[in-house]
């Protein structure tokens, strides 16, 4: 078994390209493509996301891509910006996070933008992180966490590989504060 111990110390690829987009480590400077992406997609975002409850100023935003950029260099969350290759638009973003290094163990998350919804990207984006993970940081467990209403988003942790290990009931609030099930993927290397 491999257990990572100086997780620091990890060269990881601050960009990965796959055949429509580049994925980018998120940065300072990101905020205002952030920005835009959210509140074009506030509303879809709204029923899943836990930080999408309310409109963020460009500060929040900016704030958001520098606070990532230091979890990044820490090696707490993986956070990437996807970026369209064709015309460099903000499609959305993805990432590692809820990162256990003793293990590997790494939580895969996404969204994209309500103007590229259902073009593929977020499979796309997952399918680059999954590589990522088991190529350059020896991860032993992948996992989706989506809540179980969400179809678009377990389509895209099927679509990736992800087998669905279980249903866990009424274990978290949505953004209404009712209490909803979610669904647990994972994929094993």
């Amino acid at each position: 078994m491999t257990v990572i111990l100086h997780a620091l110390l990890l060269e990881i690829p601050e960009k990965v390209d796959t055949e429509r987009l580049t994925l980018v480590a998120g940065r300072a400077g990101q905020g205002a493509a952030l920005n835009a992406a959210v509140l074009e997609s506030l509303e879809q975002l709204k029923p899943w996301m836990p930080w999408a409850r309310k409109v963020p100023s460009l500060d929040e935003s900016e704030t958001f891509c520098r606070e990532s950029q230091a979890k990044w260099i820490a090696r707490e969350m993986l956070d990437f910006a996807m970026v369209r290759r064709a015309d460099g638009m903000l499609v959305g973003r993805c990432g590692l996070h809820t990162i256990d290094w003793s293990i590997p163990r790494l939580e895969v998350g996404y969204w994209v933008r309500t103007s590229c919804n259902g073009q593929g990207f977020a499979t796309e984006a997952t399918l680059a992180l999954v590589e990522l993970a088991r190529s350059h940081l020896a991860a032993r467990r992948l996992e989706i966490t989506s809540d179980a209403r969400n179809a678009a988003s377990r389509r895209v942790a099927e679509k990736s590989g992800f087998a669905l290990e279980g249903i866990r009931r009424n274990s978290r609030r949505d953004n209404a504060g009712e209490l909803a099930d979610s669904c647990m993927y994972a994929r094993i290397f």
